[in-house]
């Protein structure tokens, strides 16, 4: 797969229906109840244009949610329009942290914009070095927790990313599935940060996210959309799941999601040459035995389960592969399954510890981590 083919790639492409799903992040089939009736609730006013008022109080729950001002806010239709916005910045050169998530690069260089990739070091624990970013990169993107690796980087190591004239955009797309947001900068004015909806609250189909950045630079991120880029439904689901009940009953979910990703880590690990790399997000990276990597997707898709291919993303290979978090029955289903695509000849059940950069030019299970906010327990 050349670059920028592997760039496109992404989870839903692996996630076939049918198959049960562990290769997209989205937790749920569905959004809960009540934010379903929210969402319905405004589809007697789609006969008309969205308006400026909605995404006004849009701006406004999103700025209470993060102690931000509302003209610090940008309502995106989902994370993706902004990557897809970046080029509008003009960087003379962008450094993006792999491995990480391939829209933004793509993006970029779809805009003829150079890109360096900085690719972390496994054998680090994938940790982010600031001064392995080149100096003349006028734009940095780093996602934090990272996608696919899972590693949460130290607030400060993303500071030490800012640099006169230097946007830091920083991905939080699962930054609410981590308990207590430890790392967040999205109350903080300096850095560019995306946030997403469309994970915790299972919104992949209506494209909802926003950005947070000084007023200035979202002028200039947003002078070439057209108009009415956010829908009326997505602008009511950004006030809905802002709230403070709704902050709340995601800040729960991220606990009970923290528990299962600890089981199932342990299960996995448990699997003879499945090795399970650190991390904190709702999704963990393995490493099968040199060479099976390839061979175990295509027996894991027989057995009518669906992994995301590592090898796509810069800076890993065919025997990586990531897992979403789910619950114990689909767990069981995938331990099963990659205990018999590995047979015997596996290394060994091994987990490992956390110990630099080198620069390089199913059918989802229905209520997987949110059904308790629909009223009950995962």
């Amino acid at each position: 797969m050349d670059l920028p083919q592997a760039l496109r790639h992404h989870g839903d492409v692996d996630a076939e229906p049918g198959l049960l799903d562990f290769a997209v992040n989205v937790q749920g089939s569905g959004p809960p109840r009540w934010l379903r009736d929210r969402i319905a609730g405004v589809l007697d006013d789609l006969g008309r244009y969205p308006s400026a008022a909605h995404d006004r109080a849009a701006r406004e729950a999103v700025a209470a949610r993060h102690g931000r001002r509302p003209d610090e806010v940008l309502v995106l239709a989902g994370s993706a329009e902004g990557f897809a916005l970046l080029p509008a910045l003009r960087p003379r050169l962008a450094a993006v942290v792999h491995p990480g998530f391939t829209e933004p690069e793509a993006a970029l260089r779809d805009a003829g914009v150079p890109v360096e990739q900085v690719l972390t070091d496994a054998a680090d624990g994938h940790r982010l070095h600031p001064a392995a970013v080149p100096a003349a990169a006028d734009l940095v993107v780093v996602g934090n927790p990272t996608n696919p690796t899972g590693v949460l980087h130290p607030a400060d190591d993303v500071r030490a990313l800012a640099a006169p004239g230097r946007v830091v955009l920083v991905d939080e797309a699962f930054a609410d599935a981590v308990p207590g947001e430890p790392e967040t900068l999205a109350g903080e004015p300096g850095p560019l940060v995306f946030r997403s909806l469309t994970k915790t609250w299972a919104l992949a189909g209506l494209r909802a996210g926003y950005a947070l950045g000084h007023p200035d630079l979202l002028a200039r991120l947003a002078r070439s959309r057209p108009p009415w880029p956010v829908s009326t439904p997505a602008l009511e689901a950004v006030i809905a799941c802002c709230e403070p009940v709704a902050v709340a009953q995601a800040r729960e979910a991220a606990v009970e999601l923290a528990r299962l990703r600890a089981e199932q880590a342990a299960a996995l690990a448990a699997v003879p040459g499945v090795t399970v790399l650190p991390g904190r997000a709702p999704y963990l990276l393995l490493r099968l035995p040199d060479g099976r990597g390839e061979r175990v997707r295509a027996d894991l898709r027989e057995a009518g389960i669906a992994v995301r291919r590592g090898d796509t993303f810069p800076g890993l290979g065919p025997d990586h592969v990531r897992v979403a978090v789910r619950p114990a029955g689909a767990v069981e289903r995938l331990v099963e399954a990659l205990g018999a695509a590995l047979g015997e000849s596996g290394a060994g059940p091994r987990t490992e510890s956390p110990p630099s950069c080198r620069k390089a030019t199913f059918t989802q299970p229905r209520g997987v981590n949110v059904a308790f906010l629909q009223g009950g327990r995962a």
